[in-house]
């Protein structure tokens, strides 16, 4: 999926992405600044991304996470401190909501600073006493030594 806003190309393409860019991006925000690049990498791999450019230049990013069949999950919607206030988020995100993969999903989401973009989406607060979360517990280092198999 490629479109055009404004002088701006919005694309679904992996191989356009330009990975030290996306960290740089996610690295200057509340929610992704501790992300190892190996782990942005890992996001990067395994979700539906959106980058917007600028004469080749990355400008904005965000990612979705889903299961193709009920629901996705809209993560790192990031655009560039200087290109803000032009529209390019919404451009995005309604890039992402339009998108052939997404169709018939219910979309979900958490922001702390960002709901006015997401109602304009359509998006509506979800009931509080039904939305849980579990907190990532450390990862345990790899034993040396230790195989897979038994």
């Amino acid at each position: 999926m490629e479109r055009q806003f404004g002088n701006y190309l919005i694309s679904d393409d992996k191989a356009r992405l330009q990975t030290d860019r996306v960290y740089e991006l996610l690295h200057a925000t509340y929610w992704a600044n501790v992300r190892s690049r190996e782990t942005i990498e890992r996001t990067i791999a395994n979700s539906l991304c959106f980058g917007v450019y600028d004469r080749g230049e990355q400008i904005a990013f965000c990612r979705c996470v889903t299961d193709d069949a009920t629901m996705f999950w809209l993560a790192d919607v990031i655009v560039d401190e200087r290109y803000r206030r032009r529209g390019i988020g919404n451009a995005m995100v309604e890039a992402v909501l339009s998108h052939e993969r997404l169709q018939g999903l219910v979309g979900i989401l958490s922001t702390r600073d960002a709901h006015g973009l997401y109602r304009r989406a359509g998006f509506v607060a979800a009931e509080p006493n039904h939305f849980m979360r579990k907190p990532a517990l450390p990862r345990p280092p790899a034993e040396q030594g230790e195989s897979n198999s038994q």
